[in-house]
């Protein structure tokens, strides 16, 4: 099975043509807009070169992420995702634009940080807008192809953007750097709004959408928020799935904030921040290597083994790859463990991916992905705040990495566990699911 045979049998489909283009240009402007950040927060010559430093640097992206997350699935629930995809993108536009303009002019300042954060925001509601309409464009038998590609394929556009706007700063001078990037990806955005206008207005869902004044949802949300997370803990797999998930990317986070002092601070100059930037670059591209491998293997393993058992397995891979890094912190073993650990959290992902759509009813689903986020985010702060309290300041621990291989054996036989409790079968929770398949 190829990737190439496996966007043919999914480009029949006119509606998932255009949501997929939505999302490799949308995210591609993601990637040259966040390797920007990625430079002020973490690779500049002043900051971050301490586990505290990173750790204040995740929580300072995150946690307003994840207060305001829980926002999104309600919404998503009530307006139309068509319009959403076309909206946001076009208010990160302006927010680009701005934010091009004030560091150009005025550099980093307190109102720099605002807008990225509202833009980075902004990025995980489109995303769980791309998310929840996917089963809208494509049908049930092939979710989980979808599922495969549509992540995958996105986050690498986002690193072809990442890479055009490293390539952007080497040919413009040192000042207009972060600007320059930013004009760029403020064009893409555009185009990716302009992309979405091409679907119909109600092709994206959701099934039934209550005309509600904003004010009212954001009164109502946390409300419709509990009840999205009691409803997907009664349907059993899908709270399993999040859950697992959750708990994969805290032991990610972990090991990310790791790899970021690595880079700087132990296979680089501490004092060259350019340099400990190309460092943790070259890595991150090891690891996305990683992900290309879920790619090829997840469907064979579909062939083979349920979901659950392939999340299972791949937090078995995850085990490995930090039990690598505990015997030494050589390029070659780093590199290695890169990849397995690139390959357990995409293929876990795609795998969750595709148990929440197949077991969640749409009305649910823009909540389901919505807390799929803010999960995301908590437990990357989450993770900041062991690793800075763990961690030292070369990123590299004995200790602290064969405690996550321990972890990551034991979330996976937590997960077989609970799936087995289940016979891996969703309970049925709306009438419409106790009639037959879930919608």
């Amino acid at each position: 099975m190829s990737v190439l045979s496996d966007l043919r049998t999914l480009a029949v489909h006119a509606g998932f043509r255009k949501l997929f283009a939505v999302r490799l240009v949308s995210q591609c402007g993601d990637g040259m807009f966040q390797v920007g950040l990625a430079t002020l927060f973490f690779f500049s010559p002043q900051n971050m070169a301490t586990a505290t430093g990173v750790a204040q640097a995740f929580a300072v992206l995150l946690l307003p992420f994840t207060l305001v997350g829980p926002f999104a699935g309600p919404l998503l629930d009530r307006w139309r995702r068509r319009q959403v995809l076309a909206h946001g993108n076009a208010v990160r536009v302006v927010l680009a634009l701005v934010l091009a303009v004030l560091i150009g002019t005025a550099g980093v300042s307190t109102a720099v940080y605002v807008l990225a954060l509202v833009t980075l925001g902004i990025n995980r509601f489109l995303l769980a807008g791309l998310s929840a309409g996917l089963p809208r464009v494509v049908p049930r038998d092939q979710l989980l192809m979808a599922n495969t590609l549509t992540p995958t394929l996105g986050a690498a556009s986002a690193a072809v953007g990442a890479l055009a706007g490293f390539l952007i700063g080497l040919a413009v001078p040192d000042a207009a750097t972060d600007s320059a990037a930013l004009v760029v990806a403020a064009v893409l955005f555009g185009t990716a709004s302009a992309l979405a206008l091409r679907l119909g207005r109600d092709e994206l869902g959701p099934t039934t959408r209550a005309r509600i004044a904003v004010r009212t949802a954001v009164r109502t949300t946390l409300e419709d928020l509990a009840a999205g997370a009691r409803y997907l803990l009664r349907r059993g797999t899908p709270g399993l799935g999040l859950g697992v998930m959750a708990l994969h990317r805290f032991l990610y986070g972990v090991n990310f904030m790791a790899l970021i002092l690595i880079s700087r601070n132990l296979l680089a100059d501490p004092s060259d921040a350019a340099a400990g930037l190309a460092t943790f670059a070259l890595l991150g591209g090891i690891s996305f290597a990683g992900n290309g491998l879920a790619i090829f293997l997840t469907p064979l393993a579909h062939e083979r083994m349920a979901p659950s058992a392939w999340i299972v397995l791949c937090l078995g891979v995850g085990a490995v790859s930090q039990a690598l890094l505990v015997t030494t912190p050589v390029w070659g073993v780093i590199a290695v463990s890169a990849v397995l650990l690139g390959l357990s959290v995409q293929g876990a992902k795609i795998a969750v991916d595709t148990i929440v759509h197949r077991d969640t009813h749409d009305d649910f689903r823009g909540r389901a992905f919505s807390l799929y986020d803010v999960l995301y985010n908590a437990a990357f702060v989450g993770a900041a705040a062991l690793g800075a309290w763990v961690l030292p300041d070369t990123g590299w621990s004995r200790a602290v990495f064969g405690g996550l291989a321990v972890v990551y054996v034991l979330v996976a036989l937590g997960y077989a566990s609970g799936t087995r409790r289940l016979a891996d079968t969703p309970r049925p929770v709306l009438p419409a699911e106790a009639a037959g398949p879930a919608a």
